[in-house]
């Protein structure tokens, strides 16, 4: 294909009849106010663009005075006109006169530009303004015509199409797809809160038992006097064997799952405050180090959001939690299941000490969440970073087409996960102690953070610190895995990536 930039006539018409479209008020000149209302009439994607709309009087505005006069606009256009032909013929390696999608990626490529296939295809479809699959010079020159660069190249194309419709009909900025916001991130992270919660329920209900209980077995503890580790290991494994046998006797398959109806209705908020006060904090900690992106924070204040994000979700839902754990303490052989064992033990707790009996241990709960939650998501976040950015670089393409699969985002969430709870699991011990004190299977009561504290190390060594997380392990590996993988799936089909 030949384009004749040389017809004068042809270029003289087309110009003149674009300027008479833009001026819409027919002052014979242009200002920022007269150019939006005239894209506006024409639909342009920088309708809306105010602070591109500067830069484009900049350039056309030769002589500096605010104003585009007509002899200024025309020159602009003619000029730009062949720049854009030149770019055009570039790409258009076959020289048919049209640009496929497979010819603009390899020419971003060679540019050195990595961009992703989503964007890709978004720019494709807004300058294809035909949807035939192709791109005419006609559809290249209008939708770029108005590109504030000197010299259009891929790069400027990239920013200016960026600039341009990343603006709503108000001309506000869109939120990243990244945010956490909305009815479709809450779904997101509630499908992944359920999904794993229900699925590791009998080890939570596992672990929550071996906490609540004091006594050790005197076996293991001569085995460790008598300086045998065969036999301390082999009574090791002990508790965890009788634990299981006992929660089975209790009813079976349904009390494996007690307390998961409660973990069930208080995970889809815990999962949408969560991640949505992280990414919120993320933002607003941006701002105060002095910019708008929240994957640029120093290592520090993401640690900082993260935390925050678990602190904020531990607070809004830890009156559920404290029910959810003296309930599966309350379970006993014969004793109440299901409702009437909700009912049953909020009642005993409201009876006890009123609403103060749902926030006990609140200090030391959310003083756990911290850095569970910031060790957990910082350690998950930086680790899939890191794997995005080698398989980008050994497949040569942009992070967005080069994020790990369904099997490495599990990896990742199991190693945060476990690295996060390992941590923290003294204090979250000590936290659930404190919420289960004075039940059927958890008789002692303490004073406080102190109390049990002293308690619980006098009676049971260093050791009881740490009671119950090799379940707690079994149940944290998985339902953190779970939940990252479901949620990345489920953000994928709600379209929100």
């Amino acid at each position: 294909m030949v384009m004749d930039l040389g017809d004068q006539k042809a270029l003289d018409t087309r110009v003149e009849k674009l300027w008479q479209t833009l001026d819409t008020q027919k002052k014979g000149h242009l200002d920022v106010r007269g150019l939006k209302k005239g894209l506006k009439t024409i639909d342009h994607p920088l309708k809306n663009a105010d602070h591109m709309l500067k830069d484009v009087l900049a350039a056309v505005d030769t002589d500096g005075d605010g104003r585009i006069q007509y002899a200024e606009f025309r020159v602009f256009v003619e000029q730009t006109e062949k720049q854009l032909w030149n770019l055009f013929k570039s790409i258009d390696r076959d020289q048919n006169g049209q640009l496929d999608k497979s010819e603009l990626k390899a020419a971003f490529s060679r540019a050195g530009l990595a961009v992703p296939n989503s964007k890709l295809d978004q720019f494709f479809s807004e300058v294809d303004t035909n949807r035939d699959g192709v791109i005419s010079f006609e559809e290249w020159r209008d939708f770029l015509l108005f590109i504030p660069a000197t010299t259009p190249n891929l790069r400027a194309v990239l920013t200016y199409y960026s600039s341009a419709v990343t603006v709503n009909a108000e001309g506000d900025v869109h939120v990243s797809d990244e945010a956490v916001e909305g009815i479709g991130y809450f779904l997101a992270g509630g499908i992944a809160g359920v999904v794993s919660r229900t699925a590791t329920a009998p080890l939570d209900r596992l672990k929550v038992y071996l906490i609540a209980q004091t006594s050790v077995k005197a076996e293991a503890v001569n085995a460790v006097k008598s300086g045998s580790p065969v036999q301390a290991a082999k009574h090791a494994s002990r508790p965890l064997l009788d634990a299981s046998k006992t929660l089975w006797r209790m009813g079976g398959m349904r009390s494996l799952f007690a307390g998961n109806g409660l973990n069930v209705v208080k995970v889809m908020p815990e999962s949408a405050i969560k991640f949505g006060s992280y990414e919120g904090s993320k933002r607003l900690l941006a701002r105060l180090e002095g910019h708008d992106d929240p994957k640029a924070l120093h290592p520090w204040t993401q640690f900082l959001a993260a935390g925050l994000g678990g602190m904020i979700s531990q607070f809004a839902i830890y009156p559920l939690d404290t029910l959810k754990f003296r309930m599966q303490c309350e379970t006993v052989e014969g004793g109440l299941h299901g409702n009437k064992l909700i009912s049953d033990t909020a009642r005993k707790m409201w009876k006890s000490n009123g609403i103060r009996s749902f926030y006990r241990g609140l200090p030391l709960g959310l003083v756990g969440m911290f850095p569970y939650s910031a060790i957990d998501l910082t350690t998950f976040e930086y680790t899939k970073r890191f794997v995005t950015s080698y398989n980008a670089k050994r497949r040569g393409c942009h992070e967005e087409d080069a994020l790990p699969g369904n099997f490495m985002t599990a990896a990742l969430g199991a190693f945060s996960g476990a690295f996060g709870a390992t941590l923290v699991y003294p204090i979250n011990l000590l936290r659930t102690r404190l919420q289960s004190q004075g039940t059927a299977i958890h008789p002692p009561t303490y004073e406080g953070f102190m109390d049990v504290t002293r308690k619980t190390v006098k009676g049971e060594g260093v050791r009881g610190l740490f009671k119950g997380i090799t379940p707690n392990l079994l149940k944290v590996v998985p339902a953190v895995s779970i939940t990252y993988v479901v949620y990345d799936n489920s953000k994928r089909v709600l379209g929100l990536r």
